[in-house]
């Protein structure tokens, strides 16, 4: 039997704070990475408004803490704090876990990089982008699993990409150890990865009342995410009407929906997109607001098979 797509009342242009407007988030726990900027600081402002207490994790300290005080000043909710955080800096995502109190209903995974214009390897010797995207928190939710399991019923959102229809994950050769190194397909098979990563941690963690699903928060206009393109290039896009961009507050509403939406209870391994469950579609026939997910970032082998190399990796 196939199971219920879920879908909502909300659209392309909802915003985070649209999607939470009648929503109690009193006496629960969220964590997002990267949201000292960009759609982070939305989603965790969305969830701070609704009352959730809100961690902000960041590289950049002075950056999380200016975040945290706009959203305390915005929304009238002390209970946002922050916590420091580099997704290919081992120490600092362990000292995170260990220190972080209580339950954690919520866990995010919004940080990200793209479109690295050079190869580059993590400590641990593995492509940055694939390092920093799923790498970094993979293990971060391992080390979390403690205060998720103690929710008694918590949710992780992935935050994959429309990219990930450009490459599956090349399991043969995840760091580019023997074809051409090739920026997009590295950030595409990491997005692909995101999306996998939910599939597995449901299948592993859903009888510990915890689920996974992954999103594509849209093409946003004002994210730091683009940081290594060249300008020209994504003036050039921005006019191309290849992509409808979307303002930071409606990136975050994906996230933010499938963190709280009460249809989401007890579902996981799934992909989102404009707040819909998307639907499973040919890789090269891409809409412009709706893409659709590929089979392959779906897959429960291919799940499996990412699971077990990444605790290798991590070991």
């Amino acid at each position: 039997m196939t199971p219920t797509r879920i879908s909502s009342p909300f659209t392309f242009d909802t915003t985070a704070a649209e999607v939470v407007r009648d929503t109690d988030l009193h006496g629960r726990q969220a964590l997002i990475t990267g949201a000292a900027g960009g759609i982070g600081v939305e989603t965790a402002r969305a969830l701070a408004a609704a009352g959730a207490e809100v961690t902000i994790a960041a590289r950049d300290l002075g950056a999380a803490e200016r975040a945290a005080e706009s959203i305390r000043a915005s929304t009238g909710n002390t209970n946002v704090r922050i916590a420091q955080l580099d997704l290919l800096e081992r120490a600092t995502v362990d000292r995170l876990a260990a220190d972080f109190g209580g339950p954690l209903h919520i866990l995010i995974n919004n940080a990200g990089v793209m479109a690295v214009p050079e190869l580059r390897y993590s400590p641990e010797g593995h492509e940055m982008q694939f390092a920093t995207n799923h790498l970094g928190h993979f293990r971060l939710a391992l080390a979390l699993l403690p205060a998720l399991r103690a929710a008694g019923g918590a949710r992780i959102v992935s935050l994959s990409s429309r990219a990930h229809l450009n490459a599956p994950v090349d399991f043969e050769d995840i760091d580019f150890a023997y074809r051409s190194y090739d920026p997009a397909l590295a950030y595409a098979q990491s997005k692909t990865a995101n999306a996998l990563f939910a599939v597995g941690a449901t299948e592993n963690w859903s009888h510990d009342g915890i689920f996974v699903n992954a999103v594509h928060p849209g093409a946003i206009a004002d994210s730091n995410l683009s940081r290594y393109y060249d300008p020209a290039v994504l003036e050039n896009l921005r006019v191309s009407g290849k992509y409808h961009y979307k303002t930071l507050e409606q990136g975050a509403a994906t996230s933010v929906f499938v963190a709280t939406a009460p249809q989401l209870d007890g579902i996981g391994g799934r992909y989102f997109e404009n707040s819909q469950q998307a639907v499973v579609g040919d890789p090269s026939a891409c809409g412009t607001d709706a893409a659709g997910v590929a089979g392959y970032a779906l897959d429960p082998d291919a799940a499996a098979r990412l699971w077990e190399i990444s605790e290798t990796m991590n070991a």
